[in-house]
């Protein structure tokens, strides 16, 4: 009798050594459902399309100074979108685990997606995030944890991003906070972005995947040309009061003016009122 007790104990202690793993597992192929936001990540948003969006002044005087043209810039055409929103662009994302060795413990989830090849690596041994000098990514900086079966994310360490690709920015100051929930073959991923530079109040938009395990990743090769010819240190941009846009989007669909501008109060239902 003795020697059972034994053993359950020893049994007991041994599955206590044992590191605990989540029940979902979110490694595979993925294929992005773009039933949520078409317009915008696929063809695009409109020039000074803000509305919904809680951008402050700073954020929508930024916006206004964007040009479209500064994307043919040499050093502006092989750039990733930044992680907070690289899941809105076009193209399948790969996920996969990295465990330690010794422990089978997971050390990390590591992405990559099509779109300009971004590999992501977020943390999930419970390291601290680095201090606020150290460098800051296009991925940033992103741990993990279990929150039941939804993985929590957060990032910091961004370089300075967008909200949207007409031009709407996000700082490098900015704090994402991201949940992936699995639905048997379905992944869902809700980002919340909090800026302190050009948000009045949180962003929040999610992205959905199906498992698609017949799918692959293709290498992305992007070659930089010189697409328009101008004098040296030019950058396109609007000075404040000249971007000759600023009405086309709100004209072209009967909208009022205002409400384009964007700002925390287009994205309730009493604007409306």
């Amino acid at each position: 009798m003795r020697e059972f007790g034994f053993m359950l104990v020893f049994f007991a202690a041994t599955l206590c050594n044992f590191p605990a793993f989540a029940q979902i597992d979110f490694a595979g192929q993925w294929s992005p459902r773009y039933h949520e936001d078409y317009p915008e990540r696929i063809p695009g948003p409109d020039l000074v399309e803000y509305h919904g969006i809680p951008i402050n002044e700073a954020g929508r005087l930024r916006g206004l100074s964007w040009s479209p043209s500064l994307l043919t810039l040499p050093e502006h055409q092989c750039k990733p979108h930044p992680s907070d929103y690289a899941h809105r662009g076009p193209g399948r994302m790969r996920i996969w685990n990295e465990f330690k060795s010794d422990s089978q413990q997971l050390i990390a989830i590591h992405t990559r997606l099509r779109w300009q090849a971004p590999e992501r690596t977020i943390w999930m041994d419970g390291r601290s995030h680095p201090p606020v000098y150290s460098a800051h990514t296009w991925q940033g900086f992103s741990t993990g944890k279990w929150d039941g079966e939804t993985l929590v994310v957060t990032t910091t360490h961004l370089k300075q991003g967008w909200l949207r690709r007409n031009g709407l920015p996000r700082s490098d100051l900015a704090h994402v906070t991201e949940h992936f929930i699995r639905h048997e073959n379905y992944l869902t991923q809700i980002v919340v972005i909090s800026d302190p530079v050009y948000l009045s109040e949180p962003f929040i938009r999610s992205n959905n995947w199906v498992l698609d395990p017949r799918s692959s990743i293709d290498p992305y090769l992007c070659d930089i040309v010189v697409e328009i010819d101008r004098p040296a240190g030019s950058v396109p941009h609007y000075l404040p009061g000249m971007n000759p846009f600023v009405g086309e989007y709100a004209e072209l669909y009967g909208l009022p003016l205002e409400g384009t501008l964007g700002g925390a109060k287009t994205m309730y239902p009493s604007f409306i009122e």
